[in-house]
């Protein structure tokens, strides 16, 4: 079952939601805008009813500073609420996660957040999709279905082999233009021409893995998405790159190390292995 909770700065204390009605008059030149009020939801599973209602007060809020609801009602405000995209690291989340496992020294719970806008005044359609692209993030985040789910646990269908997009290389400014908006991308036009051109010299169309790839180490949010990610198996089509994953992999045995194979991994194995030989003595860890 998944337990819902909304948590609101007072209204005293809602400098998030003041610096955001301060941003739509001032930056976006919306006049019409009257008050904005941002609550964040928190949903949470595999938890019991006890226990999440010990957490609303010790976890999901601070008394002092928060007003808590397990109903919202926004009047005749326009609401629309956001959340991460799949695969983006939830710190608030997680968090929350960490704490309740704390508390009950039991399995972590499932906990999923969104935050919530409500926009009061007289606006328009264009005013709304104005604010909302001020406010929505696509490289990291997308706008959320406000109703509970039955669920919030993700399933992902596991692929068993990488597909090629075949005409990649033969789409039109306008071809791309549509690729970007189907695949989800944060990369711009003129990116994604880039990346045409790149595989134009290749003289072959790119995977959907090194498109996604790419798209994720140009944005600012690929730590948790792409670094950390765990490698389980690994095909080479070119030698070299293969005989330099090899050596990553002696490198891993030389300083004994432990920690899945991921990129963030493959990136600083060559400065272990220095540090260890006595190479690197006035190296900074971090």
């Amino acid at each position: 079952m998944v337990y819902r909770i909304y948590v609101e700065k007072k209204k005293e204390l809602a400098n998030e939601a003041k610096a955001l009605l301060g941003d739509i008059k001032t930056f976006l030149g919306i006049d019409g805008i009257e008050d904005v009020r941002v609550v964040n939801c928190y949903d949470a599973e595999n938890i019991d009813s006890e226990l999440f209602d010990y957490c609303k007060r010790t976890v999901f809020s601070e008394p002092q500073l928060d007003n808590i609801y397990d109903e919202m009602d926004f009047g005749n405000a326009c609401v629309f609420a956001v959340e991460y995209l799949p695969g983006q690291f939830d710190q608030r989340a997680d968090s929350a996660a960490q704490c309740i496992q704390i508390i009950s020294q039991q399995e972590k719970p499932l906990v999923k957040t969104m935050k919530i806008y409500a926009l009061y005044g007289q606006l328009s359609e264009a005013d709304i999709e104005k604010i909302k692209k001020y406010v929505i993030n696509p490289v990291e985040a997308r706008e959320a279905v406000l109703e509970k789910p039955e669920t919030i646990k993700a399933e992902y269908d596991i692929p068993t082999e990488v597909e090629v997009l075949d005409g990649f290389n033969d789409l039109t400014a306008e071809g791309l233009k549509r690729f970007i908006a189907e695949k989800g991308l944060a990369m711009d036009y003129d990116d994604i021409s880039f990346v045409q051109d790149y595989f134009r010299s290749e003289k072959r169309n790119p995977t959907i893995t090194e498109i996604k790839v790419i798209d994720t180490y140009w944005s600012d949010h690929c730590r948790h998405t792409t670094f950390l990610t765990t490698i389980d198996d690994v095909d080479f089509d070119n030698s070299l790159v293969k005989e330099a994953y090899e050596e990553y992999l002696e490198d891993r045995e030389r300083i004994d190390d432990k920690k899945p194979i991921c990129l963030m991994d493959i990136a600083t194995v060559a400065v272990k292995a220095l540090g260890k030989a006595g190479k690197l003595d006035k190296l900074d860890k971090s």
